[in-house]
């Protein structure tokens, strides 16, 4: 091995005490929204449809009536969420194009709902109408659609030992931005909120969700959060609430990893492989010997090592250092990361698993992320909420592809889309849009 001080031996870490994948079985006869409300059922829907005409009725009783609106159906509940839905495919700035007669009008499901009726449940909509006295969660209005929804990831899906805590990619749709003014940009608001995903790095799947709001510019916003790793171990904490005692291996970034966060997850058997930074990570209690680059010149693939019982630190180089800390795998097994100019590089096993599994994350977030409802609300719970249901359609069209319906049909992900916008509107149109 080129370099290696230990103290102890690596003892090694039990394997998956669960079956991954899927919990129940789901017939070939299953339809898109069979899937989608595995995480969005009709119970909740009904929710919306009460809390949006509590809120219209009060919204009424402060400033005055509105003639024209009349009680929002379970049935339109479902055409708004298709609406919505569409702008996932064709990622119009505006839901309203549907209607228009412009490049983004789509007359086949303009019919099902006037213009003038969704605008009214669009102003009305609400997950929860009021604030109760306790509330004091600035995501009070969206909560209890988190709360269900990951009931519904946890009740549906069993992930792979090996998961990812990442920031997916939810930023605005590259080619809009690419054709817009700079004055339009200016005119939308910056995100109020950051959001943060453990991710399955075998399917994709998105096990957990955590929101952390900017509530201002003070030490506890959004902007604080960048540059303080402790606050980003409370995302990890929050992040793995539900994966204590199973034995998972968790990889993250350099704002995540640190010493002491990886040592209170082992005492919960989760284990972790994560990239570390000089710069954006805790790196209190690491030698500092390992953290500083040696004055010799390095060759690529050289590597150090620093162990203590089973947590090693790693410092790999290709054409630069890269540090690692992990109590997932043995820094004594040998891995290998392939490049397609200069071959293979060799590196400690648990080098060549970050790159693979982070790889993975990357694929996702490239060939799903172009699916997120493109609809930009200015309220910051509205924003959250799609981005939630966009989330929510991208785990269940993975279970669909791991389901017998699969066999049956074969929808690509943006027919997966078409099929639910027709089905949520009750149009009867089976086969899939090609």
């Amino acid at each position: 091995m080129p370099g290696s001080e230990t103290t102890n031996g690596w003892n090694g870490i039990p394997s998956l005490l669960m079956t991954a994948g899927p919990t129940r079985k789901m017939p070939p006869t299953a339809s898109v929204m069979d899937f989608f409300q595995l995480f969005v059922p009709d119970n909740v829907l009904k929710n919306m449809v009460v809390q949006t005409n509590m809120y219209a009725k009060k919204y009424q009783e402060r400033f005055g009536s509105d003639d024209a609106w009349v009680d929002v159906t379970l049935t339109e509940m479902k055409a708004f969420l298709g609406y919505m839905i569409s702008t996932s495919i064709h990622h119009c700035e505006s839901v309203l194009s549907i209607w228009s007669s412009g490049f983004y009008s789509n007359k086949s499901i303009a019919l099902i709902m006037t213009q003038t009726r969704f605008e009214k449940i669009l102003k009305y909509f609400h997950i929860v109408a009021f604030r109760s006295s306790q509330t004091t969660h600035g995501l009070y209005k969206i909560q209890p659609f988190l709360d269900s929804l990951q009931n519904g990831f946890d009740s549906t899906f069993r992930p792979s030992q090996t998961q990812v805590l990442h920031e997916p990619l939810i930023d605005e749709d590259p080619i809009f931005i690419a054709t817009c003014t700079e004055r339009e940009l200016r005119k939308r608001k910056k995100r109020k909120f950051s959001l943060w995903v453990r991710q399955c790095s075998s399917t994709g799947f998105i096990c957990q969700i955590y929101v952390h709001l900017k509530e201002g510019s003070g030490a506890d916003g959004l902007d604080a959060l960048k540059n303080k790793p402790q606050l980003h171990s409370m995302v990890a904490k929050s992040l793995c609430q539900n994966a204590s005692g199973k034995n998972y291996i968790i990889f993250t970034g350099p704002s995540i990893t640190s010493l002491n966060l990886f040592e209170e997850f082992e005492k919960q058997e989760i284990y972790c492989c994560g990239l570390l930074s000089s710069r954006k990570s805790d790196c209190t209690g690491l030698p500092p010997s390992m953290l500083n680059n040696p004055d010799a010149p390095q060759s690529r693939g050289q590597y150090r090592i620093k162990m203590k019982g089973n947590m090693s630190l790693i410092c790999w180089y290709n054409k630069g250092h890269f540090r690692f800390l992990t109590n997932a795998y043995s820094p004594v097994q040998q891995g290998v990361i392939i490049k397609r100019k200069s071959g293979e590089i060799p590196c400690p096993l648990a080098v060549e698993a970050f790159a693979a599994h982070l790889s993975y994350i990357c694929r996702y977030d490239d060939k799903y992320s172009k699916y997120f409802i493109s609809h930009k609300p200015n309220k910051t719970w509205q924003q959250v909420f799609w981005f939630a249901v966009s989330i929510a359609i991208n785990n269940a069209y993975i279970l669909y592809k791991m389901s017998d319906a699969y066999h049956v049909t074969r929808y690509s992900r943006a027919q997966f889309s078409e099929r639910l916008i027709k089905e949520l509107l009750g149009l009867e149109d089976t086969s899939p849009s090609h």
